[in-house]
C-alpha cells in the first residue's frame, strides 16, 4: 500500500492488515557522467514498489536527499548532515508509532557510512524508548553485498559501476546516458581531504561498461528478496 495514495478510511482498514511500514532513503547525488543524479533513489523506488506486489505492507515516500560524504564536493550532489537526517528520521518514526504502526523499516538505497551510521543511531535510541517498536535501519547493499557481488564481472565495485548501471539498465534505461569509462578513486585514505573532486574526477567506482540490463534483473531480485525476508522475520515476532 503506497501511504500517500491512501485516504484516511483507508489507512486504518490497512492497520488491521499489517503493522509494517517501510520507510525508503535515497540520495541527490552525483553518479558519473551516465547516470541520473537519483540513481539511488530510482533504485529504491523501483525495488520496494515490486516488494509491496508481494507483501501487503504500507510504502512510505521515499526521502530524497541523504548525507554524502565522498561525493559532496561534485557537481549535482546536495547533501545534508547526519544531525538533519537524525532529526527527520526521528519525527517520522515517531510520528508512524503514534499512528499505531510498529514495524519500521528504514531501507536506504545510499549507503554512505555517516548516513547509515545517523539511521542505525535513531533505531538503537528509539527501540529503548517506545514500547514494541521493532526497527531495522539496513541497506540491502550491507546485507547481500555477497549475492550482488556475484553478478559483479568487476572486483571492488561500489558507485556508479557496473552494479548501479546495470540496475538502472534493468529499470530506468532512458535515464542512462552512455557509459561512462571504469575508474576508481585515489583518496589518501585514512586522511580526510578537501578537495575530493581532485582525487576522483569522474565520480566512477568500478566499471559501468561491464553492465547489462540483464544483471540489474537479477540484482534487482536479490534485494527484493531479502527485503521480504526481513519484512516476514519482523512480522512473525
Amino acid at each position: 500500500m503506497i501511504l500517500q495514495e491512501l485516504t484516511m478510511p483507508q489507512f486504518i482498514k490497512h492497520l488491521n492488515v499489517t503493522k509494517t511500514i517501510l520507510i525508503p532513503y535515497g540520495a541527490i547525488e552525483e553518479h558519473g557522467s551516465h547516470l541520473p543524479l537519483n540513481t539511488d533513489v530510482a533504485i529504491i523506488d523501483e525495488a520496494l514498489k515490486e516488494v509491496i506486489k508481494k507483501r501487503p505492507v504500507f510504502l512510505a515516500p521515499t526521502i530524497p536527499y541523504g548525507v554524502c560524504t565522498t561525493t559532496k564536493n561534485h557537481p549535482g550532489t546536495i547533501s545534508i548532515t547526519p544531525q538533519a537526517l537524525r532529526l527527520l528520521t526521528e519525527d517520522i518514526v515517531r510520528s508512524v508509532y503514534a499512528k499505531g504502526l510498529r514495524n519500521v523499516l528504514l531501507l536506504s538505497g545510499h549507503g554512505g557510512g555517516l548516513h547509515m551510521a545517523a539511521l542505525k543511531e535513531v533505531a538503537e535510541r528509539l527501540v529503548e524508548e517506545l514500547d514494541e517498536l521493532s526497527i531495522a535501519a539496513v541497506s540491502p547493499y550491507e546485507v547481500i553485498g555477497k549475492e550482488l557481488s556475484q553478478i559483479c564481472e568487476t572486483k571492488n565495485d561500489a558507485h556508479a559501476g557496473e552494479l548501479e548501471t546495470s540496475l538502472m539498465l534493468a529499470l530506468k534505461p532512458e535515464l542512462v546516458n552512455g557509459l561512462a569509462d571504469e575508474e576508481y578513486p585515489a583518496l589518501p585514505k585514512p586522511f580526510s581531504v578537501k578537495d575530493k573532486v581532485r582525487y576522483w574526477p569522474g565520480g566512477v567506482w568500478g566499471n559501468p561498461k561491464k553492465a547489462t540490463a540483464e544483471k540489474g534483473h537479477k540484482a534487482l531480485q536479490i534485494i527484493v528478496d531479502k527485503v521480504i525476508e526481513l519484512i516476514d522475520f519482523v512480522e512473525k515476532k
